[in-house]
């Protein structure tokens, strides 16, 4: 006779046999178990569990969306992590290059896993919005001296609801672009197989250091993906200042998306991106999309624009007509 039992079953005969001595078969017989059978079908019930697990740990595997290098800075004098995301069809010794998705606030514990996210959701064959990418995260708790610029003093920030303190060091931005520019996008062109067509993504103070990058370096990227910027930095310095800059710098076509959340929340940061979006839509080399996002809060509003960003800058799916 062939028996097929489930393990809750073998379980339940097993604690038949060692609490009441005895095994009840399907006929309706009562066989009595002596302490020696107690033995013996303990060590082939030990024998069956281990293999039951083993079974199951052979079916699992962790699962891994890219890796993690640590780059050291000579310009910053310091380490940092860098975390990446490659395609699936990601081959080291095929032909094919891809764009490059740059993450400012790219830690574990910031944007890089909803953003890389998006980018695989809209690559996949039967959305196909843009081609396979790379997504660079450039980790760091450093962003408040990173990503603004130098300023004479910081008397502003009380103006704007922050206390001096909460900016113990800030102005590195000129150090810190040049970190992008010679060591982090280089080392990304001479370890993964990259295309020249770069975007860069940052909200808040990493969007207050988009617009910098724009207005100062703007041959470094393609698209410029900035999410409601504090413009206020330095009061208002760079929206002063950006039809100049800009004049002065910007030799190539790029495309700008300007994402922006409920006014009502912070009607001078709403008032500072329409201005700047302004600016940007009289220049003949700047492709810019203004986004206001009414039902977003500047602490949500990055997730729902940069999907809003890539839906406007590739409008096209593999399913459009």
């Amino acid at each position: 006779m062939i028996f097929k039992l489930t393990f809750e079953a073998i379980i339940g005969h097993c604690h038949r046999i060692f609490c009441h001595g005895d095994l009840l078969c399907g006929n309706g017989l009562i066989f009595n178990i002596t302490f020696e059978m107690k033995r013996t079908i303990l060590f082939f019930l030990t024998l069956f569990i281990c293999h039951y697990c083993a079974i199951g740990q052979t079916n699992s595997r962790d699962l891994t969306i890219g890796k993690s290098t640590i780059l050291h800075s000579k310009i910053l004098q310091e380490d940092r992590k860098i975390n990446i995301y490659l395609p699936d069809d990601y081959g080291e010794n095929d032909t094919l290059t891809y764009p490059v998705v740059y993450v400012l606030d790219g830690g574990m514990d910031e944007d890089f896993f909803h953003i890389a996210g998006i980018v695989r959701f809209d690559t996949q064959p039967w959305i196909a919005r843009f081609p396979n990418s790379i997504v660079v995260g450039i980790e760091g708790n450093t962003r408040r001296r990173d990503f603004t610029f130098e300023v004479p003093n910081i008397d502003f920030l009380e103006k704007e609801g922050f206390q001096k303190a909460s900016f113990p060091t800030y102005g590195g931005s000129k150090k810190y672009m040049t970190f992008l520019k010679d060591e982090l996008l280089p080392y990304i062109g001479k370890h993964y197989k990259t295309k020249a067509e770069r975007t860069v993504i940052g909200e808040s103070l990493a969007g207050l250091f988009s617009t910098e990058l724009l207005l100062k370096q703007p041959d470094l990227f393609e698209n410029y993906i900035i999410i409601s910027p504090s413009l206020w930095w330095g009061q208002q310095e760079l929206l002063k200042n950006t039809e100049k800059l800009l004049n002065a710098n910007l030799r190539k076509n790029v495309r700008v998306y300007l994402g922006v959340p409920n006014k009502d929340e912070d009607l001078r940061m709403y008032r500072d991106a329409a201005a700047f979006y302004n600016i940007l839509s009289n220049h003949k080399k700047i492709e810019v999309i203004f986004d206001y996002m009414p039902d977003e809060l500047h602490s949500t509003v990055i997730h729902q624009a940069v999907y809003n960003a890539f839906r406007k800058l590739y409008p096209k799916t593999a399913y459009s007509k």
